[in-house]
């Protein structure tokens, strides 16, 4: 899928930096080294508090967070997908469950599954991946009984979502709860956090109100912050969104069959099959058969290429004939050292979610979606490059890191905030990348 212009024009300019992800292919013994690390790591970033002190909410389980020290020592909602998927690899699925446990009892208690176990996040909840985690331990450990137990509270889920976070397209959106108060604190730390890029200057009251809001529902989208939406993420419905719902909906179609309730079944089918065809009709731009997140308020597509089409081939989202128009943003999200958030453009910011940074996620998502379609020269690559990446950099600083650099290989991002070390989702893909490289060995 890759252009050789593109790829010349790269080798042209830094040579030197392709050594490692573009030649050579990392040892065994460097993969090992990561990995012993990632299964010596996974204990330390458990934590169980089960009363709720100050700002932080008591979970009844034990629970995994991001990074072993420092920042991110709470349960994050979408992060702790791909860290599970991890766990459950390296043999630690009761920790993976309890996680999904724990995120079911918030569910539960406060309606919808928050940002993260802190007071700070009720506002807002996170990409919705609880459904794939419930899927992910019901694989593991066929307990049917277990899954019976839980399904009522994922469709509790299911219809925040539906509800509070619908647009007039039929299509879902990203949003917020919250009051007037936290869209102004948010605003002041985003003065603090963006510096220069966050103007304000000139704008009333209820305009820096609207903005809050706005940037509280793309902190909901886990892409905090990016591109995509131009600053209005509640008025577009995220083509990432909208892949994990119709996943949702496949996967509540799979749960009722294997509890043997087929007429329920088939009300799933319908509402994903209604799904698939609305995301088509709304976000696939038909001159070059790319998907778009859809700005529902002007009745347009956004014109910015990211990696988050590929959570429509990880959901299988799309019909199989428009695969590859999604496959062929590789050619401008796919770098030396893995793929870019965002294609690079000249934006009006410079955002962490964007050029040139590559994240973990993104790169699970675009590994098993090509896959799913039968890309799999190009998902190999793709865990290639990041297993390659990760290791290049663990080789220099002896730590994970929360997102690397995917043109240059190394951890020189755009930040927003100083980057922590990681654990989290990043050892969780490189346990899955690793094992899908070994999976699909020639």
């Amino acid at each position: 899928m890759k252009k050789i212009t593109k790829l010349w024009g790269l080798l042209l300019i830094a040579p030197a930096l392709l050594s490692f992800s573009q030649g050579e292919t990392p040892s065994a013994a460097d993969r090992d080294e990561v990995h012993r690390f990632i299964r010596n790591s996974w204990d330390k970033t458990v934590r169980f508090n089960t009363e709720d002190e100050g700002t932080r909410i008591g979970l009844p389980y034990r629970y995994t967070v991001p990074s072993i020290s420092g920042a991110f020592q709470e349960m994050y909602y979408w992060d702790t997908y791909f860290t599970g998927e991890g766990l459950i690899l390296d043999g630690h699925v009761d920790l993976a469950r309890s996680n999904a446990e724990n995120m079911l009892y918030m569910v539960d208690r406060f309606g919808k599954m928050y940002n993260g176990n802190l007071t700070v996040f009720q506002n807002r909840s996170q990409p919705p991946f609880l459904s794939m985690m419930i899927a992910s331990v019901y694989r593991s450990t066929g307990d049917k009984e277990w899954l019976r137990k839980v399904l009522p509270t994922l469709e509790k889920e299911y219809r925040f979502w539906m509800s509070e976070r619908i647009a007039p397209t039929g299509l879902n959106r990203y949003g917020n709860e919250s009051t007037d108060r936290d869209k102004m604190d948010f605003v002041d730390m985003l003065k603090v956090r963006l510096g220069s890029r966050f103007k304000t200057d000139g704008l009333s009251h209820q305009e820096l109100l609207d903005v809050g809001s706005h940037y509280i529902a793309e902190a909901e989208s886990g892409w905090d912050f990016n591109p995509r939406f131009r600053t209005r993420c509640m008025d577009f419905c995220p083509v990432d969104l909208n892949a994990n719902l119709y996943l949702y909906e496949k996967n509540f179609e799979f749960f009722a069959d294997e509890l043997g309730d087929k007429a329920a079944a088939k009300r799933w089918a319908r509402k994903a099959e209604d799904r698939k065809k609305l995301i088509r009709k709304y976000c696939r731009d038909p001159r070059n058969g790319m998907y778009y997140d859809y700005d529902y308020v002007n009745g347009k597509r956004s014109d910015v290429v990211s990696a988050a089409v590929f959570s429509l081939l990880y959901a299988g989202a799309v019909p199989t004939k428009d695969a590859p128009g999604i496959a062929r943003a590789l050619d401008a999200l796919e770098f030396p050292h893995g793929i870019a958030a965002c294609e690079n453009k000249d934006y009006p910011y410079v955002y962490q979610w964007s050029y040139p940074n590559g994240w973990a996620p993104l790169h699970f998502l675009a590994i098993k979606g090509l896959d799913n379609y039968g890309f799999r020269e190009d998902a190999r690559r793709i865990a290639s490059k990041y297993v390659a990446t990760v290791i290049g950099n663990f080789k220099k600083t002896h730590n994970l890191w929360e997102k690397y650099n995917v043109v240059e290989g190394n951890i020189n991002v755009s930040n927003e905030y100083e980057m922590p070390t990681m654990v989290g989702w990043t050892a969780g893909t490189f346990v899955f990348a690793t094992d899908y490289l070994d999976r699909t060995a020639r």
